[in-house]
């Protein structure tokens, strides 16, 4: 699904963000710029969670401006992955289907599946605390899956991991995103996870958020503000 923020603005105290562009349908792109830039605000606005001062939001042409989160196609990916800790993993991932955990034997075994997907097979039973962090964030994101958005969104969920670990992930949300055909936005710090896994990448700089532009273009030609972030 394509997404298109039409003259938005966005201000809070001293803060002040504009964005005026489109991503075309199942594209991944990498949201990229400093500590405090806007770059979550972005996807809270995207995702309904922050209402813009000014502009629309249209998803797929129509306009979800004042739609409310739970009804927009999209599932947002924090970095603190948000599981409930009384709950297994099973039951965390069969959220994603029905929060009254009420599921049908077709449902459960979907949510078998969501865990094979994403390597966990046979931690059904375990509890969030007997997890990795990189197990959690697995768990994660096996729940945003059986959400069945169209949009996924990703709030620097993997930055607490190694790089190894990290790569993993990386590799597998592009697995699955390919195969679904979703859009991906990611916020990363990171270049090198914007050139591993995006085909664009979004700048955030001075309050402005510039139309996305092909990663592998953007990082060898840099503008002065990208140069300026990475230092090179």
């Amino acid at each position: 699904m394509s997404i298109t923020l039409d003259n938005i603005k966005l201000s809070h105290g001293t803060f002040n963000l504009t964005a005026n562009f489109k991503i075309e349908s199942g594209k991944k792109v990498a949201i990229i710029g400093p500590s405090g830039g806007g770059k979550s605000t972005l996807l809270t606005t995207i995702s309904g969670f922050k209402s813009p001062d000014q502009g629309k939001v249209f998803i797929n042409g129509n306009d979800v401006t004042l739609t409310p989160p739970s009804e927009r196609p999209i599932a947002l990916l924090f970095q603190d992955h948000n599981l409930f800790p009384h709950l297994s993993v099973k039951k965390n991932v069969s959220l994603g289907i029905n929060t009254t955990l009420k599921l049908t034997d077709a449902e459960l075994r979907i949510v078998d599946k969501a865990l094979s997907l994403v390597g966990l097979k046979n931690y059904e039973n375990k509890m969030p605390f007997e997890l990795s962090g990189g197990e959690q964030q697995r768990v994660a994101l096996a729940r945003s899956l059986l959400r069945k958005k169209p949009i996924l969104c990703l709030d620097e969920p993997f930055a607490a991991l190694g790089p190894a670990m990290k790569k993993e992930m990386l590799n597998l949300v592009n697995e699955i995103v390919e195969s679904t055909k979703s859009t991906l936005l990611m916020v990363t710090h990171q270049p090198e996870d914007a050139l591993h896994i995006s085909d664009e990448t979004i700048l955030i700089s001075g309050g402005v958020v510039r139309a996305p532009e092909n990663t592998s273009e953007l990082f060898s030609n840099p503008p002065p503000e990208l140069i300026e972030y990475i230092g090179a």
